[in-house]
């Protein structure tokens, strides 16, 4: 096999190898449902996730639900909750509170 083949064949196998690693490494390390709300908050609030607090998931009788408090970059902050079967998140903004 002449050099040339041997290189090209290299080069085809390694881009092969990074364009089926990328899409796992694109994916964040938080639970799938962090990162469905931090794309429902960039799209609906133009907000860019700085942070997630107090997150919670669990189960509400048949059904599964989530909850979180994010800060955006921006200083903002909104919680979130979702119960399924509902695919969208409920986002309110923090507000401050008055006892």
């Amino acid at each position: 096999m002449s050099r040339f083949r041997t290189a090209l064949l290299g080069s085809a196998a390694a881009a092969m190898c990074a364009a089926a690693l990328s899409p796992a490494l694109s994916q964040s390390s938080d639970p799938a449902w962090l990162d469905d709300l931090g794309q429902q908050l960039q799209t609906e609030q133009e907000c860019a996730v700085n942070y997630f607090l107090n997150m919670q998931e669990g189960q509400l009788g048949a059904n599964r639900y989530y909850e979180a408090r994010v800060q955006c970059v921006d200083g903002r902050m909104f919680d979130a909750s979702r119960t399924e079967p509902d695919k969208k998140f409920t986002i309110r903004p923090c507000e401050v509170a008055v006892c």
